[in-house]
């Protein structure tokens, strides 16, 4: 560890898993194994009935682990059509840049709804909103909401740059949306990244504190909110959650957003995190050795942000400039608390 540098080498998350873990990933990845056996040629049937069974078997696995919530797993049935097609369109390598983002932002909704109003009491809180009618008196319109303060005005938006910004920026929203008091979370950014020369068996995740901008006083004793397009081996999370730790942090909660997370990754996260959730619109079964996700979604970072060039990577001033105005008006309470963050 430099001073500037946290880094997490992929035998520091070994232990995290359990023999029965080991067991129940092992199984899966055999199954996608034979799956892929009907990739080339292609033949329909089989890679659905491979699916299938795969999908039985994570169902099975997540009824043992509490803290992974995957939305076709926990919602009602009439919702999963429309997960399917939001995740199938972020798959589709025919998606372009525009509807990327999109369907990353339904996703962010569909999933701060499985989170924080699906399973809610029944104490309802108001919206009282002027609208453009004035005669022949100004109008006013009264709309009921389920009063969820309690669940999102302790959070603090803690963000994986840089595929994460966005979908950072769409939680804080719904979150302030939702708080009848206007909440708006402050924002923690995080300049974490894996070392991509590596295998999943050797990987480093790397945590450049001097990239990053936080205030530890304001995570203590927090609800910390992550959402990061993909979760393939949880190690980001671990490694930022840990170093917050080491520097005495002790978080209240710890939530993580995924539009695609896999089965290891889910379950890891669960066991090296107390009173850690992880929140997934779709599972994914396996990795390959590079760590990348399988089926997966590609490059989600790229696809959201477009790419960098290799020697002249954008800041995160850069990179909001780059949403261009639409985004930066729809965003502009989150972009003013990440200004307020990077700029002091």
């Amino acid at each position: 560890m430099a001073d500037d540098k946290i880094i997490l080498r992929a035998d520091d998350l070994d232990g995290y898993l359990t023999s029965e873990d080991l067991d129940d990933l092992a199984r899966l990845d055999a199954m996608f194994r034979e799956t892929m056996r009907f990739f080339d040629p292609v033949d329909e049937q089989k890679i659905i009935e491979g699916y299938d069974s795969m999908g039985h078997e994570m169902q099975r696995i997540c009824a043992k682990h509490p803290g992974i919530k995957v939305y076709s797993f926990v919602t009602e049935e009439s919702a999963h059509a429309e997960c399917s097609r939001v995740i199938s369109k972020l798959r589709d390598e025919r998606t372009g840049h525009q509807e990327f983002m999109y369907y990353s932002q339904r996703a962010y909704e569909m999933l701060f709804r499985m989170a924080y109003t699906d399973h809610h009491g029944d104490k309802k809180g108001h919206m009282i909103v002027r609208t453009p009618v004035t005669f022949p008196v100004q109008n006013y319109a009264v709309h009921k909401i389920p009063d969820i303060d309690c669940k999102i005005e302790n959070t603090v938006m803690c963000v994986l740059l840089r595929g994460a910004l966005l979908p950072s920026m769409i939680i804080s929203k719904e979150i302030q949306e939702y708080s009848s008091h206007g909440y708006r979370t402050p924002f923690a950014l995080f300049k974490i990244s894996r070392n991509d020369t590596k295998n999943e068996a050797d990987m480093e995740y790397i945590l450049d504190l001097k990239k990053s901008f936080f205030n530890l006083e304001d995570l203590d004793g927090r609800d910390l909110v992550f959402a990061d397009p993909m979760n393939a081996t949880g190690g980001s999370l671990v490694t930022v959650v840990k170093y917050l730790q080491s520097q005495g942090i002790r978080p209240k909660s710890i939530a993580f957003f995924n539009a695609i997370s896999t089965m290891k990754g889910s379950i890891r996260v669960t066991r090296a995190l107390e009173n850690c959730t992880c929140c997934t619109l779709w599972l994914d079964p396996v990795m390959n050795e590079k760590a990348y996700i399988m089926p997966g979604l590609g490059d989600a970072g790229d696809r959201l942000n477009g790419s960098d060039a290799k020697d002249s990577p954008r800041n995160i001033i850069q990179l909001i400039a780059d949403y261009g105005h639409n985004i930066s008006g729809l965003y502009k309470s989150q972009l003013y608390e990440i200004e307020k963050i990077v700029l002091g």
